[in-house]
Order: structure tokens, then C-alpha cells, then sequence
């Protein structure tokens, strides 16, 4: 609806509640239409800075399938609304999933216990038509009996592979939100999101040792993707594959090594270790390792990294973490984090950016209606070199090449992280060695990226699993980076 005249989005708003248009799922009674959800924001937040009446309508579907059978069939919708509204540096918010006036009114009443904003409000979000995804429902195209059988066919697919495979798992999970962003000074915008995601895990035995892999994809698009026979038997090729590395795979050393960090997934060590540092609310608060350090030298010559909400698949619709609006409402786009080792700026929501002086940068997330948003990462990556990564192993005497993460953590004031390598391989004299279990990587963000001694030229982003934790809040996300050489981190292992 962004740009048009009154007499247009009058028509648009007619359009819009039509019985064949999505927005239907957000005004489904006759309690409240789109005209009286802008008197009701304008009303509620009449006296305060900045906030929006946010309502959302989502549907979810999982399936599992484990053991030779299907374990587990979910399907659930929700709808609900939340209600900000900031006065300075305050918020009062209120949530709830009776999407009705009265309820509205209700959460009202809440906010008016925040003091009376003291400036003149924040003007709306810049406006966008851009959609960088399909606004069809992947959850009702592709029939239930068909997901089941995809299900079906790669578990017989993957025992088939290989004699020692022992256990195959397999989801298929999608959603699709329809959310619109109502302002009391009469913006209004709608974004409709699907999100799909199929992984595949194996479980491998041979000589009573038992070993696993996995490999996952998805993105902001249709499921057919994922329903062509080249990619869910890649997942299962990288998954076997994977689990058949870690069943040769040695004790782990540790100490201090050259590590050689590989393209795409790992970038998830980017995303923990600097990512969170680096986002608005840390550093206004002067709690974040990057604090005050805008126009400092943070990382090597040659680094620079990139937080951009606008990338879009390359099989169409979006990558993870991408989104046509935040949900606040402003365009995501590239923001240039660190470039060339310098520190340019930070991930802002509309809160943080007005208290910062800035302008927001389209990272205001939230999980869902429930939540208030916050500065969150979408799609954040390192951006590739020169080298040929060929060449940077060569360089590597006696190291480790880290090509796949599991799990990690992170502390964001001292920017400490700690992340296990689920794919990780000894490197003597330039050369892929032994594959090596148990295999951690310690270290902390701000020093991390002093350490980058060489930037391959295969940057890479992730196949779309990606999901960030924040407050409590999870949202889906991407990462990335190319193949990367890090002089003296610290392992941990278990030789």
C-alpha cells in the first residue's frame, strides 16, 4: 500500500479484505477493519515518540519422520497483536491474541502508564512497494500426502546408500505470516512471509562406533524447491557424507593453531563472536566490545563485513534471514558493518537510532506479535578476497581446517565465544590431514578478526537453517563468509 494517494488505498484497502486476499487471516471479525485499527493505533499513541500497532496471522507445519516412519505431524495458526508505544527511552508493550477493538483498547490502557513523550514524535519509515518474495501460501500448494512421501522417499534413499547407516531422520517444516504494521501517523504497511526448510540427519555404525551428520536448506520461498530430486539427495550425499568423515575421525589436539575456517556455514562464528556486538541496543547501552569504537581499526586489512536484509535466493523469494520490511516497517538493505578493517557502524532498530542519532538500518525483528522488537542481525556475512583458498591451505604448516559448526556461545561484553566443530580435519604441511572429533574453537570476537591473515575469493552463504537467539526472542537468519585463515586461535580437544 506504500506511496498511494486516499482515494487509492481506500480502493487498495477494499482489495485487500476481499475473500481471496491474505490480509482476511488479520481482520477476520467484524469488530475491526484496517480503518479502525489506524484510529485505535492513532488513539493509543497519541501522547508518545514512536510505536505501531503490529498484527500478525501465522500459520506452521512440521513434520518428522524417524525410525523408517512418520513420529510427529504439527499444524497450528495464531493470530494476535501487539502494541508498542516509547517515550525516550521507555517502551510499554502489550500483546495479546483476541485481535478485536476492545482488546486493542484494552492493552491501551497499559501504555498510558508510560510519561507523556517530551518531543515531537518520529516520523514513519521510508516507503517501499519492494516484495522479494512470493506472497503465496507454501503450506496449502503442496498437498499433505505429498510431504509425507518426500519424507518417505528419502529415508528409503539414504539406507540405501550405505549398509552401516543405522538411523535416518527427517523434517520438513514451513510457515507463512501475514503481518501489517499500523502507525498513528497513518503508515501503514503489509508484508506477507513464507519460510520453508528441509534437513536431513544420519546416523552411521561401524565396529560398535557410532558417528552423525546432518545438512539442512530453506529459504523465503515455495516448496518446491526443496521437493527437486538434486536437492534433497545433495542433503543426503553432504549429510552421509559427514557422518562417514566423523566415524574416521581422530581425537582432536589442543592448543594454539593456525585455523583454516571454511565458505558459507562457518560465517555462524561470525555471526556469534561480532554479529551480536555489533548490533544498536549493546553499544547505546556501552555494554558491547565494539562500544564507542566507530572509526577504529577493529579487524585485519581486507575484512569487511555486511549485514544486508535484501538478498534475495537464488532459486527465488529470499534468502533466510531476508525481509521485504522489518517489523517495524522500515526497508531492510545493505548496512556496511566493517570495511576494510574499520568500524563504520551499527545493526539499529527505530528505538536505538533515534536515541544514537542515526538513521535505522531495517534490523528491527521480533519473533512474533508477542515480542517487542529489538536490533537483530538478518543476512550477515564477510565479504570474499584475493586468495585462492587452495593456496591459503597451502600456507598452513600445522593447523586445523574447521568446515562445519555446531552449536556455540558467546559473551557480549567480552566478546568471548566458544563453538564445536561437527566437520573439522587435521592440516600438515598444506595438506588435508586426518578428520578429528571433539574439536572446539575458543577465542573472542574483537581479537578474532585482528587474526585474519588471508580472505578466499569463494565467499559463500548458508543453505538456510540458520536461527538466532536474542532476549529470549528466536528469529531465522542467515550467515555467511568466504574461506577464511586465522593465525593462533585456541582449540580445545580431547587428544
Amino acid at each position: 500500500p506504500n506511496g498511494l494517494c486516499a482515494m487509492a488505498m481506500r480502493a487498495y484497502i477494499m482489495r485487500m479484505t476481499s475473500p481471496t486476499d491474505p490480509r482476511r487471516f488479520l481482520y477476520r471479525t467484524d469488530a475491526l477493519d484496517p480503518d479502525l485499527a489506524q484510529k485505535l493505533a492513532r488513539e493509543a499513541l497519541a501522547k508518545a515518540d514512536d510505536g505501531e500497532l503490529y498484527l500478525q496471522y501465522r500459520a506452521t507445519e512440521s513434520f518428522g519422520f524417524d525410525d523408517g516412519r512418520l513420529k510427529t505431524a504439527d499444524y497450528s495458526t495464531d493470530a494476535g497483536f501487539g502494541l508498542r508505544a516509547v517515550s525516550g527511552e521507555m517502551t510499554g508493550f502489550a500483546h495479546a491474541s483476541d485481535v478485536s477493538a476492545g482488546a486493542i483498547r484494552r492493552a491501551a490502557e497499559t501504555l498510558a502508564l508510560l510519561d507523556p513523550a517530551k518531543q515531537a514524535p518520529a516520523g514513519p519509515p521510508p516507503r517501499t512497494n519492494r516484495h522479494l518474495y512470493d506472497e503465496a501460501n507454501p503450506l496449502d500448494l503442496i498437498p499433505f500426502a505429498k510431504k509425507v512421501d518426500l519424507c518417505q522417499k528419502i529415508d528409503a534413499a539414504a539406507r540405501a546408500r550405505d549398509p552401516r547407516i543405522v538411523q535416518v531422520s527427517v523434517a520438513l517444516a514451513g510457515s507463512w505470516s501475514v503481518v501489517e504494521i499500523v502507525r498513528a501517523d497513518g503508515f501503514l504497511a503489509t508484508d506477507i512471509r513464507p519460510l520453508v526448510r528441509l534437513n536431513v540427519s544420519i546416523v552411521v555404525e561401524e565396529n560398535g562406533r557410532r558417528e552423525s551428520g546432518y545438512f539442512g536448506l530453506g529459504g523465503r520461498y515455495m516448496y518446491d524447491h526443496l521437493f527437486e530430486d538434486a536437492q534433497w539427495n545433495r542433503a543426503i550425499d553432504e549429510a552421509l557424507n559427514q557422518a562417514l568423515v566423523n566415524l574416521r575421525a581422530v581425537d582432536a589436539p589442543a592448543g594454539e593453531f593456525t585455523v583454516l575456517l571454511g565458505p558459507g556455514w562457518p560465517g555462524v562464528l561470525l555471526h556469534e563472536a561480532v554479529g551480536h556486538g555489533l548490533e544498536g541496543d549493546f553499544n547505546r547501552k556501552g555494554t558491547s566490545a565494539f562500544s564507542g569504537r566507530i572509526g577504529e581499526r577493529v579487524a585485519a586489512a581486507g575484512v569487511t563485513v555486511v549485514d544486508d536484509g535484501a538478498m534475495e535466493s537464488p532459486v527465488g523469494g529470499g534468502r533466510r534471514g531476508s525481509l521485504s520490511i522489518d517489523d517495524e516497517g522500515t526497508p531492510t538493505g545493505e548496512t556496511i558493518l566493517i570495511e576494510d578493517g574499520i568500524l563504520k557502524g551499527y545493526m539499529q532498530d527505530r528505538l536505538n537510532a533515534r536515541l544514537m542519532g542515526v538513521e535505522p538500518t531495517g534490523n528491527g525483528r521480533r519473533e512474533s506479535f508477542a515480542h517487542a522488537p529489538m536490533p537483530r542481525m538478518t543476512n550477515t556475512f564477510m565479504r570474499g578476497g584475493n586468495d585462492d583458498p587452495a593456496e591459503l591451505l597451502s600456507r598452513v604448516k600445522n593447523g586445523i581446517f574447521a568446515k562445519s559448526f555446531g552449536g556455540g556461545q558467546v559473551d557480549i561484553v567480552s566478546g568471548k565465544f566458544v563453538f564445536s566443530c561437527t566437520e573439522a580435519y587435521k592440516i600438515e604441511n598444506g595438506k588435508i590431514g586426518d578428520s578429528i572429533k571433539g574439536a572446539t574453537l575458543i577465542g573472542d570476537g574483537p581479537s578474532v578478526l585482528t587474526k585474519v591473515s588471508g580472505i578466499g575469493n569463494d565467499m559463500a552463504i548458508d543453505e538456510g537453517i540458520g536461527i538466532c537467539g536474542k532476549g529470549g526472542q528466536s528469529v531465522p537468519a542467515g550467515v555467511g563468509q568466504p574461506t577464511l585463515l586465522v593465525n593462533g586461535l585456541t582449540v580445545g580437544g580431547t587428544a
